[in-house]
C-alpha cells in the first residue's frame, strides 16, 4: 500500500508511511467526537433515573464534571496525536519533497530544462509544493479518515434502528455523486487556471530579464499592456475555477442538511407510534449532528481532491524523468576525447550532428571552428555529458561517458562557456567555486593569471565585494575573466573553452591568452571560436558544417587543401580590412552603402 500511496499522491516512502498515520489519526479523533454524545446521553438517562426515584440531581455534580473534564483531556490528548502526524509530518515530508525534486532535477540531462520553461519548474518547485502541504495537512487525510468513520457510525446507526440510520444517511450518496460528477469540470477550469497563472509567470520574469531592451525600444506600454491583459485572464479563470467548485461543494453540503429534516420527520413518527423511545430519537439527533460535520468536510475534500491531483501530475512529471547515471569510479589511462560516429538532436526530426568523428588528443589543441547553427558548442557539451547522444558513442580516455556519473565525469573538466553564470555572492567565493578547498592565495593566484586582480581591486570592497545577480554589476568581460580564473583554479585534465576571449579588447585577450597556454600544457583542450587568429595555433582544427565533419586537420594542412577554412579565414582578413567609412554591400543586394 505504502507503494501504491508513493505513486498516486508523489510521495516519498517516509510520507506515504505518515500519510497512513495521519488517516488513522484523523478517523480515531472523528470516532471520538461522538464521546460527547454518548456522555450526554448517559448523563440524561442517568438524571432521569435519579429524578424517577426522588434522589438528588445535585448528589452526581463531581460525577458528571469529572467525566465531562476527563473527557476533554482524552478529545485533547488524540488531537494533540492528530496535529503531530497531520502538521510536524507535512511540513517534513515537504522538506523532503523539494529536496528530492531538487536531487531529480540536479540529475537530468540539460535536453529536459531545454524543453520545459524555467517560470513552469519555479511554479512546480514553489507554488504547487505551497499547495501541496496545505492539502495533506487539511484536506487528503481528513477526507479518507472521514470516508472510514462514516462508514463505522453508519454500521453502529444500522445496527441500533435501520430506518432512523437511513433516514440520516440516504443523503450522502446523493451528496457525494453531486461532487464528484463535476470533476471534469473542475479538472478542465483548474488546468486553464494553472495555464494562465504560468503565463503570467513567464511574462513577468520575461520583463525582468529583457528590461533593458524593453527600455531600449520604448516598448514599457506594450508590455505592461499586455501583462495587464495576462493578469485579467488569470483572475477571469481563478473566479471561473472557484466557482466551479463552490457550485457543485456547497449544493452538495445544503443537500446533506436535508436528511436533518427527513430525520426529525422518521423519528416523531416513529415515537408517535410508539417503535422509538425518546433518548434514542435524541441520540440520533445528535449523532446526525455530528455525522454531516465530518460528511462536508468529506464533499469539500473529494473537490480539494481534484484539484491537488493536476499538481501532483505536473511533479510526478518531473519525478519520472528518466535521470543521468553512472558509475562514480572513473580513473582514465589518458584523457583523449574521441567522439565516434556521434548523432544527436534535441527534438526527433531535428538533427544537429550526423555522423561526427574526430579525436582530440591530451596534450594537444583541438578546435572546433565553422559557419553558426554547424553543432560546434553542441559537440563541447555533448563531451562533459550535459546531454547524452542519440547514436554513436564519446569516449574519454577510451571509456564511454554514457555509463560515468555525471558529477564523477565534470570533476575533470573545467569550463567557460559564452553564457557565464556567477552567483550572487563576493567575487572571492565565485572564483573558489572551480575548487572550494582552495586557500585565498590560490585564489589570488587564479585571478592575476586570469587578468581579473586589477579590476578587482577597484571594488568598493575588493575581493569581498558582493556581485549583483548572474554578475549584473560587472562588465561582460569582466564577467567572463572571472569565470576563466574559475577554471584556471579548478586546473582539471579537461578544458573546455567556447569563445571564452569573445568578451575581451585585445590587450587582455592577450594577457589571458597567454594564461590559458600555461594552463592548456599536457591537457586536452576543446576549443571553439569564430576568430581564426584565436586557433590559429591548434594542434588539430575540426570544421563543422550543418553538423557534419567537413574538414580536420592542421591549419597548415587545411589551408593547402581550400575549403570552409580556407575561405573563413580569407573573410576574416578581408573584414579586419574594413574601416567605418568604407563602401559595401550586402549579398544579394544592388544598393550600397
Amino acid at each position: 500500500m505504502t507503494k501504491k500511496l508513493q505513486h498516486i499522491f508523489a510521495l516519498t516512502e517516509q510520507g506515504a508511511k505518515d500519510l497512513v498515520k495521519a488517516v488513522i489519526w484523523c478517523f480515531i479523533c472523528n470516532i471520538s467526537l461522538m464521546i460527547p454524545v454518548g456522555v450526554v446521553m448517559w448523563v440524561i438517562m442517568h438524571l432521569t433515573d435519579v429524578l424517577e426515584y426522588g434522589g438528588n440531581p445535585m448528589e452526581h455534580f463531581w460525577l458528571y464534571t469529572l467525566s465531562g473534564a476527563a473527557v476533554v483531556v482524552l478529545l485533547f490528548i488524540l488531537h494533540y496525536f492528530q496535529y503531530a502526524s497531520l502538521y510536524l509530518a507535512t511540513y517534513k515530508e515537504s522538506a523532503n519533497r523539494r529536496i528530492g525534486l531538487a536531487e531529480t532535477l540536479r540529475k537530468l540531462p540539460l535536453s529536459f530544462f531545454g524543453n520545459r520553461d524555467l517560470s513552469d519548474l519555479t511554479s512546480t518547485m514553489i507554488a504547487d509544493c505551497s499547495a501541496l502541504d496545505q492539502m495533506f495537512s487539511h484536506y487528503i487525510p481528513q477526507l479518507f479518515a472521514s470516508i472510514f468513520s462514516t462508514v463505522v457510525i453508519g454500521i453502529l446507526m444500522f445496527l441500533c434502528d435501520w430506518r432512523m440510520a437511513l433516514s440520516v444517511l440516504w443523503v450522502l450518496p446523493v451528496a457525494v455523486l453531486l461532487t464528484a460528477g463535476s470533476k471534469k469540470l473542475q479538472d478542465a477550469f483548474g488546468t486553464k487556471n494553472i495555464l494562465t497563472k504560468r503565463a503570467v509567470a513567464e511574462h513577468i520574469q520575461e520583463g525582468l530579464e529583457t528590461v533593458r531592451d524593453i527600455r531600449a525600444c520604448s516598448r514599457q506600454d506594450t508590455y505592461l499592456a499586455e501583462l495587464d491583459e495576462k493578469l485579467s485572464d488569470m483572475e477571469r479563470s481563478s473566479i471561473h475555477s472557484e466557482l466551479a467548485t463552490g457550485v457543485f461543494v456547497c449544493s452538495a453540503q445544503a443537500f446533506l442538511r436535508v436528511g436533518l429534516a427527513t430525520t426529525v420527520l422518521t423519528g416523531s413518527s416513529l415515537m408517535v407510534a410508539g417503535d422509538l423511545d425518546f433518548l434514542f430519537f435524541l441520540g440520533f439527533l445528535f449523532a446526525a449532528a455530528r455525522l454531516y460535520d465530518p460528511l462536508g468536510m468529506v464533499l469539500q475534500n473529494i473537490a480539494a481532491t481534484f484539484s491537488a491531483k493536476l499538481k501532483i501530475e505536473r511533479m510526478r512529471a518531473i519525478q519520472e524523468q528518466p535521470v543521468q547515471e553512472g558509475s562514480e569510479e572513473f580513473h582514465p589511462k589518458n584523457f583523449d576525447i574521441t567522439f565516434d560516429h556521434v548523432r544527436f538532436s534535441y527534438h526527433d526530426g531535428e538533427g544537429v550532428l550526423d555522423d561526427v568523428s574526430f579525436t582530440a588528443k591530451q596534450g594537444e589543441v583541438t578546435a572546433l571552428i565553422g559557419p553558426s547553427g554547424g553543432g560546434k558548442s553542441t559537440a563541447c557539451k555533448l563531451a562533459a555529458r550535459f546531454w547524452d547522444v542519440n547514436g554513436g558513442r564519446i569516449t574519454l580516455g577510451g571509456t564511454d561517458i554514457s555509463g560515468i556519473d555525471p558529477e564523477t565525469l565534470l570533476t575533470h573538466y573545467a569550463m567557460v562557456f559564452q553564457d557565464v553564470v556567477l552567483f550572487r555572492d563576493t567575487v572571492m567565493e565565485n572564483i573558489r567555486l572551480g575548487r572550494r578547498d582552495a586557500t585565498d592565495e590560490e585564489v589570488l593566484a587564479a585571478a592575476r593569471a586570469a587578468q581579473c586582480d586589477e579590476f578587482i581591486r577597484r571594488l568598493p570592497d575588493g575581493y569581498q565585494t558582493v556581485i549583483g545577480e548572474n554578475g549584473s554589476t560587472l562588465s561582460g568581460g569582466e564577467r567572463q575573466r572571472i569565470s576563466i580564473a574559475r577554471a584556471l583554479l579548478k586546473d582539471a585534465p579537461v578544458i573546455l573553452l567556447d569563445e571564452a576571449t569573445a568578451s575581451l579588447d585585445v590587450e587582455n585577450e592577450s594577457a589571458v591568452q597567454a594564461a590559458l597556454s600555461r594552463l592548456i600544457c599536457d591537457k586536452t583542450v576543446l576549443i571553439i571560436a569564430h576568430r581564426m587568429r584565436t586557433v590559429a595555433g591548434a594542434d588539430h582544427i575540426v570544421v563543422l558544417d550543418g553538423g557534419k565533419v567537413a574538414q580536420q586537420g592542421t591549419p597548415e594542412e587545411l589551408m593547402k587543401e581550400g575549403g570552409l577554412y580556407r575561405r573563413m579565414s580569407e573573410l576574416q582578413q578581408q573584414t579586419a580590412a574594413w574601416t567605418l567609412g568604407q563602401k559595401f554591400s550586402f549579398p544579394g543586394s544592388n544598393k550600397k552603402n
